[in-house]
């Protein structure tokens, strides 16, 4: 599809997007760019056979890269496009991995004037608890959602070959709008990994005096496995994205309140009928979803 993928930024996202479309066959060559303090990362990279070259130079990195995904945390990206500009190519298509994408497209008009068409916002579904190169894998995206929010003017022709790319390497794509995507994904991830980052955050101070964790069942696990993830992408994300989340969280808050009210009531109902509910919720997702997050 491709004569040389470039990534910017070789990480868990990027590191897979690389192992993937080398696995896949989807271009003759992938190369990475990342600044002189990412070198031993770079390094890391080429040893692991997860890309074929890597550049400290933005414009040699770009140069002959027939497209390029930039797989950095969403606040990098007014300085990644800064430094992009000058050697823009309309023949390039360009992309991103950013999980929120208001941000990333008032980034790109910040810097370009008006996005351009040739750059086509992108956010796949998947990652892990583990962050780094040595994290990536082949298989990150099999059968996980990509979602595309092109904008009216996005040029077409890139938003199919984009699509088909994401396709061959094992993702489910799907197009919405910019809006429609962090309405969405506040509700279904930055919100939740914000839950998972504040229990723990409560529960270790608390370990600090009582071994709290020490008594830990499954279910403590399972919930705080997110809060394991990176804390740079994850402060972007929420700042990006605070629009949304903080009503969300004032809802939360309110939830918590009734929950709260009914055990000093001692109204047993209530709380049975609230965890019925959220039971019968889950359910209806698990009968919907599951094996296809």
């Amino acid at each position: 599809m491709f004569e040389q993928l470039c990534i910017i930024g070789v990480g868990l996202i990027g590191g897979s997007i690389a192992r993937a479309a080398k696995a896949q066959g989807l271009c003759k060559q992938v190369v990475a760019y990342g600044g002189d303090k990412h070198l031993p990362n770079l390094q890391r990279a080429l040893a692991l056979g997860v890309i074929d070259g890597f550049h400290t130079d933005i414009g040699a990195a770009l140069n002959g890269s027939d497209c390029v995904i930039v797989a950095t945390p969403v606040g990098t990206l007014p300085a990644i496009f800064s430094a992009m500009q000058p050697f823009w190519n309309s023949q390039t298509i360009y992309s991103d991995v950013g999980s929120t994408k208001a941000s990333v497209v008032e980034a790109a008009r910040s810097v370009f004037g008006d996005v351009p068409s040739n750059f086509v916002p992108a956010h796949p579904i998947a990652g892990a608890e583990r962050s780094g190169v040595e994290a990536s894998t082949a298989d990150l995206f099999n059968d996980r959602r990509l979602i595309i929010t092109p904008l009216d003017d996005t040029d077409t022709a890139a938003v199919e070959k984009l699509s088909e790319f994401w396709r061959r390497i094992g993702s489910r794509v799907a197009l919405m709008s910019v809006e429609h995507h962090d309405t969405v994904l506040a509700a279904t991830s930055h919100l939740p990994h914000i839950l998972a980052f504040a229990l723990v955050a409560m529960l270790g101070r608390k370990d600090e005096q009582h071994e709290i964790f020490k008594y830990a069942a499954g279910g403590f696990k399972d919930f705080s496995r997110i809060a394991s993830s990176d804390p740079t992408m994850w402060r972007d994300i929420c700042l990006a994205n605070k629009d949304e989340l903080i009503p969300l969280l004032q809802q939360f808050q309110a939830e918590l309140g009734q929950i709260e009210r009914r055990l000093q009531n001692g109204d047993a109902q209530a709380l049975f009928d609230t965890f019925s509910y959220a039971r019968q919720a889950r359910q209806r997702f698990l009968d919907t979803f599951d094996d296809h997050s």
